[in-house]
C-alpha cells in the first residue's frame, strides 16, 4: 500500500533524489525545505512517516521532531544527518527518532530503512503473534498501537512500543544489543547505541525508579532481559 511520506531537507538535490526513490517504491511524497514548512505540511498532509534533516535553518530537525512527537506520538521518524559524532545521533534518538541515516547515504539503503520502520509500525493484524500482551499492570495493545501502565496511557514512540512488545513476548532470556537490533529494528548491522538509548527511554516510562530497574534488567556482558512479575501472558 502507498504511504504518505514527508521529506524535510534544505538541500533540493537531496530532497529530489529521496522523493524519486520513494515514489518508485510506491509512496506519496511531500517535500519541505525547512522546519516551519515541515510543520505546516504535516498539519495539511498528515504523514505516515517523516524523513527529517537534522541541520536546517530556522527550526532545526531536532525541534521539528519534538513537535511532531507531541502531536503524533506514533509517527515513525527517520533522521538524516551529515554529522558523524555519536552524540548527535544519540540526540536524534533521544527526542524520538526511530532511525537515522548518515549523509552521504545510499538512497536504496534509505528506502530499505523506511520499509523496515513502516513494517514495524504496521497494525498487529498484519504481524505474527498475539495482539495483546500483559505483565503486572503493564499492557500493550498492538492492534491499537497503545500501551498502559496501571491503567494510565504511556507516551511511547513506535520503536519503543515495538521494543517493549518484543521483550514482553520473550521474557527472562538475555538479548544482546546486536540481537535486538536485528529482531526489533530489522538491522543485521548498525550502531548499537540505538538500542541503549531506546532502553533508557523505555525505562524512564515504565520503571518506578529507572536507576534501579525491576522490569528491563541489564545482563552484564550480554545485554538486556525482561523480568516478568510472573510469566508474561499473551492472548489474542
Amino acid at each position: 500500500m502507498p504511504y504518505r511520506v514527508l521529506v524535510v531537507d534544505d538541500d533540493p538535490t537531496v530532497s529530489d533524489v529521496v522523493r524519486r526513490y520513494l515514489e518508485q517504491d510506491g509512496h506519496l511524497v511531500r517535500l519541505a525545505a525547512d522546519g516551519a514548512e515541515a510543520l505546516a505540511a504535516a498539519a495539511a498532509f498528515p504523514p505516515d512517516l517523516a524523513v527529517l534533516d537534522l541541520m536546517m535553518p530556522g527550526i532545526d530537525g531536532i525541534e521539528v521532531c519534538r513537535r511532531l512527537r507531541r502531536q503524533w506520538p506514533e509517527l515513525p521518524i527517520v533522521m538524516l544527518t551529515a554529522l558523524g559524532e555519536e552524540a548527535d545521533r544519540v540526540l536524534g534518538l533521544e527526542v524520538g527518532a526511530d532511525d537515522y541515516v548518515t549523509k552521504p547515504f545510499s538512497p536504496r539503503e534509505l528506502v530499505l530503512r523506511i520499509r523496515s520502520v513502516l513494517r514495524r509500525a504496521a497494525p498487529a493484524a498484519a504481524q505474527a503473534g498475539p495482539a495483546m500482551l500483559h505483565d503486572a499492570g503493564l499492557s500493550v495493545d498492538l492492534r491499537r498501537r497503545v500501551a498502559h501502565l496501571d491503567g494510565e496511557p504511556l507516551a511511547l514512540t513506535g520503536r519503543e512500543l515495538d521494543l517493549l512488545a518484543f521483550l514482553l513476548r520473550h521474557p527472562v532470556r538475555a538479548w544482546s544489543r546486536a540481537d535486538l537490533l536485528e529482531q526489533v529494528w530489522g538491522w543485521q548491522f548498525g550502531d548499537q547505541s540505538t538500542v541503549t538509548v531506546h532502553v533508557r527511554r523505555l525505562r524512564e516510562k515504565i520503571e518506578k525508579d529507572p536507576a534501579t530497574p525491576r522490569r528491563i534488567l541489564t545482563v552484564w556482558g550480554v545485554g538486556y532481559s525482561y523480568e516478568p512479575a510472573g510469566v508474561a501472558r499473551a492472548h489474542d
